[in-house]
C-alpha cells in the first residue's frame, strides 16, 4: 500500500501520469482473439467529475462480434484448456508484478479520471486489492486441485478439475477496477476462456487491464474484450449454446434477468450454465445503546461516504438507538462538514463525483423525497450540482418512519438514512434491520456488550453475507475476508476465495484399477464342499 504523501515519489509519479493521461483523448477497440477491432461506432468515455471532458472514444460492438468473440475463445480453449496449471498460474502472477510496478500508475490514474475515485481509494482497489486477486486465486486454486480422494488398495482414484466446456461470460460494473479484473481472470485461471463486457462507464480502466493481461502473456482469444450495450452483447451472449458460465457483478434487477433469460433457453446450452452473481445491497449499521459513539461516527462516514457510496458494501442504513442518537447526529454533523469534495486529482478532497447523470437523478430524487416526507429531516448535506460533475453533497437522512423507501430500496449514492429506535427495544429493531429490505450483502453491529454482539449476530444470520463487529461493512480484504451476499444481494460465492474458483471447473473422477478381475464369480458363489 502507498499513501501518496505530499512530496513522496509515488506522488509524484502518479501525478504526472495524471496529467498525461488528462491531456490525451485515445482510441480504444474491442480486442477479440488478439486483433484490435475499431467498429466505427463510438462511445466517450468521460470524467464524472468533469463530464465534457472526454479521455476516450471506445469503439461500441455487435452481437456480431459477440458471436467473433465466442468463436475466437473456442478456437483459444483447444490449447488453453490444457495448458500446465503452473503456466497459467505464471500469467497471472507476472500480471501481478507488472501492477505493483511499471502499470501501477497508469490503471490508478484511469480509475481516478474515468470513475471519479480519490488516490487513496483508487490504491486500494486498481492496484492493492486486484494484485491480491491475481496472487492469492494461483494459490486458492493449487488449494483445489490438492483436494483429492482416497484410494483404496490396488486402485488409484483421482479428480480432475477440467475447465467448463464453452465460454464464461463477464460482465463487471464501474465502481472496482479489481472486480473488473477478476471477474475475468479468475475464470480464466482456471482453463476457461471468457468474452468479457465491462460496464460502460468504466471502459477506460478495462482497456489498460487488458493490456495488462497482453503484456503478462495471456494468449490471444483466452479473455475477449467486447465492449457495447447491456442488452446487445448480453442478449448475443445468452443465445449461444456454448455458454459455459455467467460471472457477473451489477444491479439486482439486471441479474434477475439475465437468470430468467437462462432459464428460458436451459434447454438449448450445451451444458448447464454456471451463474454467479454479486449485485446489490442495503448494507447496515446497527448500533447497541453500549456503543462508542465516536467509533460509530467514523463508521458511518467511512463506510457510507468513501468513494462516494458506489460500494456494493456502502453503509446506507443505520438503526441508532434513542440515548446515543443526540450527541451521534451531533458528531455526524461536524464530520460531514468537513468532508471536501471535488475533483480527484486534487489530493485534499475526500469526495469525487457519482458516476453518470442516471447515477445523479437517483440521489437527488432520494434526498427531495427525504426533504418533503412528513417524518424524515436531513441531518446534514442534502445538495447536488452537475452543472460540472456530478456531484453529490455527503447526505444523513433522519426518519421516524421505519418503512420509508430510502431504508428499503439501493440508492448506491452518498446517501444514508438513520432510523431512531427506542434503546429499549434492541430485540425488536434486529428483527426491523433483517426484514426491512431484501438484501443480504453487509451489515456491522457496534457494542461494547458482548452479549448484545451474540445476540445481534444469530438474529442477523442471513441478513449479511460479510458481517462486521465495531467496524464499518466496507474494506474486505483478499484472503481475509471472502466477499459475497446471498438474498437480493447474489449467490455468495465469495469473491477472494476457492469457493468462487471452484464454480469454474467440472471435476471429473477417475479410477483406476491395478491388477483387474479376471472372473465374474464372487467368492460366495462357490460350492461349500
Amino acid at each position: 500500500m502507498r499513501d501518496y504523501a505530499p512530496g513522496s515519489p509515488e506522488r509524484l509519479s502518479l501525478q504526472a501520469r495524471l496529467d498525461e493521461m488528462r491531456a490525451a483523448r485515445i482510441d480504444v477497440p474491442l480486442v477479440i482473439g488478439g486483433r484490435y477491432v475499431h467498429t466505427g461506432n463510438t462511445k466517450p468515455a468521460v470524467m464524472p467529475h468533469d463530464r465534457e471532458h472526454v479521455l476516450a472514444d471506445v469503439h461500441q460492438g455487435t452481437a456480431e462480434h459477440v458471436r467473433q468473440a465466442i468463436d475466437a475463445g473456442a478456437a483459444a480453449w483447444e490449447d488453453w484448456s490444457r495448458w500446465p496449471w503452473e503456466d497459467r498460474a505464471s500469467v497471472f502472477l507476472r500480471a501481478a508484478e507488472l501492477l505493483a510496478g511499471p502499470w501501477r500508475d497508469t490503471l490508478l490514474a484511469a480509475t481516478m479520471l474515468g470513475q471519479s475515485k480519490t488516490a487513496h481509494q483508487a490504491e486500494i482497489d486498481a492496484a492493492a486489492e486486484l494484485i491480491d486477486f491475481f496472487r492469492f486465486n494461483v494459490e486458492f486454486m493449487a488449494r483445489i486441485y490438492e483436494e483429492q480422494p482416497i484410494s483404496s488398495p490396488g486402485v488409484w482414484n483421482r479428480l480432475e478439475y477440467r475447465p467448463l466446456e464453452g465460454f464464461v461470460f463477464a460482465v463487471t460494473p464501474f465502481n472496482f477496477t479489481s472486480i473488473a479484473g477478476n471477474l475475468p481472470s479468475s475464470a480464466a485461471l482456471m482453463g476457461n476462456v471468457v468474452v468479457w463486457k465491462p460496464a460502460s462507464t468504466a471502459m477506460l480502466s478495462a482497456w489498460y487491464i487488458m493490456r495488462l493481461f497482453e503484456e503478462a502473456g495471456l494468449p490471444p482469444g483466452v479473455i475477449n474484450l467486447v465492449f457495447g450495450s447491456g442488452a446487445t452483447i448480453g442478449d448475443a451472449a445468452l443465445a449461444s449454446p456454448d455458454l459455459g458460465g455467467i460471472h457477473f457483478t451489477g444491479s439486482t434487477p439486471v441479474f434477475q434477468s439475465m437468470w430468467k433469460t437462462v432459464g428460458d433457453a436451459v434447454a438449448g446450452y450445451r451444458n448447464y450454465p454456471r451463474i454467479v452473481g454479486e449485485t446489490g445491497g442495503k448494507d447496515f449499521i446497527v448500533v447497541h445503546p453500549s456503543a462508542d459513539v465516536d467509533a460509530v461516527a467514523t463508521a458511518i462516514v467511512r463506510g457510507s461516504f468513501e468513494y462516494q457510496g458506489q460500494k456494493c458494501s456502502a453503509a446506507s442504513r443505520v438503526y441508532a438507538p434513542s440515548n446515543l442518537w443526540p450527541k451521534l447526529r451531533e458528531r455526524l454533523a461536524e464530520d460531514v462538514s468537513t468532508i471536501k469534495m471535488g475533483d480527484v486529482t486534487d489530493f485534499s478532497n475526500f469526495m469525487g463525483a457519482v458516476i453518470d447523470g442516471g447515477s445523479f437523478a437517483t440521489q437527488r430524487e432520494a434526498i427531495e423525497e427525504a426533504k418533503r416526507h412528513p417524518d424524515t429531516a436531513i441531518v446534514t448535506g442534502g445538495g447536488y450540482d452537475d452543472s460540472q460533475g456530478y456531484f453529490v453533497e455527503p447526505t444523513i437522512v433522519e426518519t421516524r418512519d421505519p418503512a420509508f423507501r430510502l431504508l428499503r430500496d439501493e440508492l448506491f449514492g452518498p446517501v444514508v438514512t438513520t432510523y431512531v429506535y427506542d434503546e429499549n427495544r434492541w430485540d425488536d429493531t434486529l428483527d426491523l434491520v433483517d426484514s426491512t429490505a431484501p438484501y443480504g450483502l453487509t451489515g456491522a453491529v457496534f457494542s461494547e456488550d458482548r452479549s448484545a454482539v451474540q445476540v445481534a449476530a444469530e438474529r442477523l444470520r442471513y441478513a449479511a453475507g460479510n458481517f462486521y463487529v465495531n467496524d464499518k461493512p466496507t474494506g474486505a480484504v483478499v484472503g481475509q475476508q471472502p466477499f459475497g451476499g446471498a438474498r437480493a444481494s447474489g449467490t455468495n460465492d465469495k469473491a477472494g476465495s476457492m469457493w468462487n474458483l471452484i464454480r469454474w471447473v467440472s471435476p471429473r473422477a477417475i479410477k483406476e484399477q491395478f491388477v483387474p478381475a479376471k472372473d465374474y464369480r464372487y467368492p460366495y458363489m462357490q460350492d461349500e464342499r
